[in-house]
């Protein structure tokens, strides 16, 4: 988580909303690190979810992640969550939920959700504290 927590602060100085992501094989090694620019790259789907894994499925040759764990500071959103079960990713671990916009535990629940065809292993709050600071931190600029 602390590198995606790097990879949130590059973010945040990029002037993007701080979330950062980080793609981990199985042996533990780093495959691919985001963090969200839509604004920097005009595209909705630039989050940083998206950014890690299509990296790591182009560095891995393959669509499918299975096996591979994504690290990020936020809850993904539904789009994010949607990416991670149809690439057939193993496990993801976020920081801070997202009461807004949550698709793992508080919006939707939809890696446990029987009626899709893959279930996602999901470790929440680790490092909570710093990643909802971060964005805090960047909201409270802004107003």
């Amino acid at each position: 988580m602390g590198l995606a927590l790097a990879q949130a602060r590059e973010g945040l100085a990029a002037g993007e909303v701080p979330v950062g992501a980080v793609l981990v094989g199985e042996g533990g090694e780093v495959l691919a690190r985001a963090f969200n620019q839509p604004v920097g790259l005009h595209d909705p789907t630039a989050h940083a979810e998206i950014l890690a894994v299509r990296a790591g499925a182009r560095l891995l040759g393959n669509y499918r992640l299975p096996g591979i764990s994504l690290y990020v500071t936020i809850e993904p959103c539904i789009m994010c969550l949607g990416a991670l079960l149809h690439a057939r990713l193993g496990r993801l671990v976020f920081g801070a939920p997202d009461p807004k916009g949550g698709a793992c535990v508080s919006l939707y629940r939809l890696p446990e959700d029987s009626r899709l065809n893959h279930r996602l292993e999901v470790t929440g709050g680790v490092r909570e504290e710093e990643c909802r600071g971060l964005l805090q931190e960047f909201f409270k600029a802004r107003r």
